[in-house]
């Protein structure tokens, strides 16, 4: 994982977009983003995911294979994840294989870029603005965790400034709503 703050160009999304100005794991949990590294074998993997599971009460899960050849209509969905959006649940991946990036926002409404690669664990709670992009690779297989039923529903912006949820995360990270 590499986390970082975007640097406003509008060429390729899927490109680093590197302004030189990281973000430490630190300052991402300063804004509600938790971050695991789960190494070791398949099994030592399932089984640290399992007990991320079991203490988060996630009950469901499956894996999302994200390129253009496996994804139907695969450039309208990079659209629709890209544009930016909360939930009302925690967005949790688990990369299994590829990478991709997250961008987050920050305190100060700017765009900070998590590049996510084998092994990396994303928690992003829910109300915060994010938005997602494959890298240059066009590939990844990730592991999606749910506390429910698996869903995806995304609250665009600016729809999403009134939500409780976005009011709720606002008020956890101290920013007067």
């Amino acid at each position: 994982m590499r986390a970082y703050l975007y640097d406003g160009s509008d060429a390729d999304q899927r490109e680093a977009h590197d302004s030189g100005v990281a973000v430490s794991v630190e300052q991402l949990k300063e804004i509600g983003v938790e971050y695991r590294k789960i190494d070791g074998t398949s099994d030592e993997k399932l089984a640290t995911v399992d007990e991320l599971c079991e203490s988060r009460d996630y009950k469901n899960r499956d894996e999302i294979n994200l390129s253009p050849a496996l994804l139907p209509n695969y450039e309208e969905k990079m659209k629709v994840f890209f544009t930016e959006h909360i939930h009302e649940d925690e967005e949790i991946r688990f990369v299994v294989e590829g990478a991709g990036f997250f961008d987050v926002r920050d305190r100060e409404d700017r765009w900070v870029r998590i590049l996510v690669e084998v092994g990396d664990l994303l928690i992003v709670p829910a109300g915060i603005y994010h938005r997602f992009s494959l890298n240059t690779a066009n590939y990844i297989r990730a592991m999606r965790l749910f506390k429910e039923e698996p869903k995806w529903t995304p609250i665009n912006r600016p729809e999403a400034d009134a939500n409780q949820h976005r009011q709720a995360y606002l008020r956890s990270i101290g920013v007067a709503a």
